[in-house]
């Protein structure tokens, strides 16, 4: 192979890198095939996410804001037992986005298997449409940290790990979350892009008067 032809492989090899993928936001056409097929409505704890994410590139030893990349997105949890299942959507928002991680509107499946506790930590797995992992939290799932592989990652993808630390504050309805995109090489890591969530949360309940009004 010549010179200019591995320099179009290497270049070919990035451009498919952030189509598939750029701050964890895309999903795969084959997705993860849940485990399961339960569906009854009483059999679980249901909440719906509503957030926002700011999007960062790590350039020069720092980290930059990448407005472009910038999305809103939506998540149905469904908690069964010891076993939660998640969907994902997501919209970018700005209207500079350049469609290089994919389309605007995307969907992404998760799922979290709770195995095993110890010393006060909660030890499982998780499989989803980016890949699978493992996971680490507390008895009251509060404060977590879930290590995925990224599926069919190539030696010229700038990353091959994915990294989620995530926050729940129930008493107040809003969940806080990293995801970082990284390299594993020898050992160290070498961030990519990471992006900063914000949502609130909504579950199942009555009402007492109209949620919204017309003034």
């Amino acid at each position: 192979m010549s010179k200019v032809q591995l320099l179009l492989a290497v270049l070919a090899g990035l451009t498919v890198v952030i189509a598939l993928f750029l701050a964890s936001c895309v999903s795969s056409k084959k997705g993860a095939i849940p485990t399961t097929s339960k569906t009854a409505f009483e059999d679980t704890y249901t909440i719906i996410w509503n957030g926002y994410s700011k999007a960062f590139i790590y350039k020069n030893s720092i980290w930059e804001r990448a407005e472009t990349f910038d999305y809103y997105f939506d998540v149905i949890q469904k908690r069964y037992n010891k076993t939660w299942k998640s969907v994902k959507s997501l919209h970018r928002v700005h209207p500079g986005y350049n469609g290089k991680a994919g389309q605007r509107d995307q969907t992404m499946y998760f799922e979290l298997d709770y195995k095993t506790i110890r010393n006060g930590v909660v030890s499982g797995t998780i499989q989803s449409s980016l890949g699978t992992g493992t996971l680490e939290t507390d008895n009251e799932y509060r404060n977590s940290e879930i290590n995925i592989d990224v599926k069919d990652a190539s030696a010229f993808m700038p990353y091959n790990k994915i990294r989620i630390t995530q926050q729940y504050n129930y008493e107040t309805g809003k969940l806080t979350e990293t995801v970082l995109l990284f390299k594993l090489v020898k050992g160290r890591e070498q961030p990519f892009m990471k992006n900063e969530e914000e949502a609130y949360f909504y579950v199942k309940g009555s009402l007492t008067t109209a949620p919204t009004r017309f003034e």
